[in-house]
């Protein structure tokens, strides 16, 4: 396919620029924010019974929480949910709920958000840093290679909607007997091969955070078809659960107050319900968009390991070289689509492993430099700013444009017509 665009004179050259308008972009959740999550709140504040424990009439219904947790089990197909205050709660108390230790090495990816290092840290876990593929999601080779005897767990993170290859880290888990605690923080809907994110592993975690896919405003979700990791999540986060809800059928341990309150439920069970017609949109736009340019030179898009179950909210283009995808990138904006690259060395972005400081110089709130000098430790995990050269690679060569529900057909086609343009224009120059 090709238009009057591919042929123009750049707009980084003094040519007309493809778009004149920003894109729609910004949260994804957080812009549909309208009259009916406003009512949904109000009404919990008029009731007063902001505790989701509290008794309610007839008249009141059942808690908000607890509807959003059912939500959560009727989308994913699992038979229990625990709503948290955040996903980082939710990822912490996904650790304790599948039986992670003190100790214990937990294998993530070199590319997430510094929450996913942070709860292994708070259960006193190890974590393990192993490379990304070219899917931007973790490598299952350098997986393999990371494993140890004293590794327990796998924590896949489906990044920027991106569905990770659960099929081979499934494999690989039943291989060497570990735990798998699915991160879908930045991908709640997603699905892969048919089945949601969250419910392949031993339990999955979502976040409802301002950024995410869908807001509570703070917030997070536990999801698991296992009864004991039930419990234990749900101890874990309320030192209380036990009186709360008597049917819970194991001796009870010290927890903390992660509970998801009900105007956090409140909000996300109206934003819950429209996730899948975001969803839908996102990805109409981001599949419009890929089928404009995959036949082009010098880039091509980010490989996808499920196109149908891919949340839709990024697309991820990537060159042969660092130099290749900033002069992209600058040609990309000058055309009017904003976008930016994923590592270049002049960001602190704390996705990326090598700016996990705190990760990176073993540095711990208690002097004794705990977990890593726990005596229940007994390997030597090793880390570097350096350590994975590969996933570096890869998101230096990474460009980003964000696609949101307010998407048109015009706005796809435009991102389309610009990454045509600059891509046959840039190859003209090096030809």
């Amino acid at each position: 396919m090709s238009t009057s665009a591919d042929t123009e004179p750049l707009a980084i050259d003094g040519g007309r620029p493809v778009r004149s308008e920003p894109l729609p972009l910004g949260p994804h959740g957080i812009a549909d924010v309208g009259d009916e999550e406003i009512a949904a709140v109000t009404k919990v504040l008029r009731r007063r019974k902001i505790f989701r424990y509290l008794e309610r009439t007839e008249a009141e219904g059942t808690s908000e929480a607890t509807q959003l947790e059912q939500a959560f089990c009727e989308f994913t197909g699992c038979q229990y949910a625990i709503g948290t205050t955040g996903g980082t709660t939710a990822l912490i108390a996904g650790l304790v709920g599948i039986g992670v230790n003190v100790g214990d090495e937990v294998i993530i990816p070199a590319y997430t958000y510094i929450a996913t290092p942070a709860a292994c840290l708070i259960v006193g876990a190890i974590p393990v840093i192993a490379e990304i593929d070219d899917s931007l999601t973790l490598d299952p080779d350098d997986v393999r290679r990371k494993i140890t005897p004293h590794t327990k767990a796998i924590i896949p993170v489906d990044m920027i909607g991106l569905p990770c290859k659960m099929d081979e880290i499934m494999a690989i888990a039943r291989e060497h007997d570990l735990l798998v605690l699915e991160d879908v923080a930045q991908a709640c809907g997603g699905r892969y091969k048919g089945r949601a994110l969250g419910s392949i592993g031993q339990a999955g975690c979502f976040s409802l955070q301002h950024y995410k896919v869908i807001t509570a405003g703070e917030g997070g979700m536990v999801v698991t078809n296992d009864e004991e990791t039930y419990h234990r999540a749900a101890c874990r986060h309320d030192s209380a659960m036990c009186f709360w809800d008597p049917k819970m059928a194991f001796e009870p341990f010290a927890g903390e107050n992660f509970r998801m309150c009900d105007l956090r439920g409140a909000l996300g069970l109206v934003q819950f319900g429209r996730m899948a017609g975001m969803l839908t949109q996102m990805r109409r736009a981001k599949r419009r968009i890929l089928d404009q340019i995959r036949d082009l030179p010098i880039v091509r898009p980010c490989r996808i390991n499920d196109e149908d179950g891919d949340c839709g909210t990024t697309l991820v283009l990537t060159t042969d070289s660092v130099e290749t995808s900033k002069r992209f990138s600058e040609a990309l904006s000058a055309e009017g689509i904003g976008n930016g690259t994923k590592h270049n060395a002049g960001f602190p972005d704390r996705h990326i492993y090598c700016y996990w400081d705190y990760v990176m110089d073993k540095h711990s709130h208690d002097p004794s430099g705990w977990p890593w000098t726990s005596p229940l430790y007994t390997g030597n995990v090793a880390y570097s700013r350096d350590m994975c050269p590969r996933t570096l690679d890869i998101l230096g060569r990474a460009i980003s444009i964000g696609i949101t529900q307010r998407f048109t057909e015009t706005d796809a086609d435009d991102v389309a017509r610009a990454i045509r343009k600059v891509a046959l224009g840039l190859n003209a120059k090096t030809a």
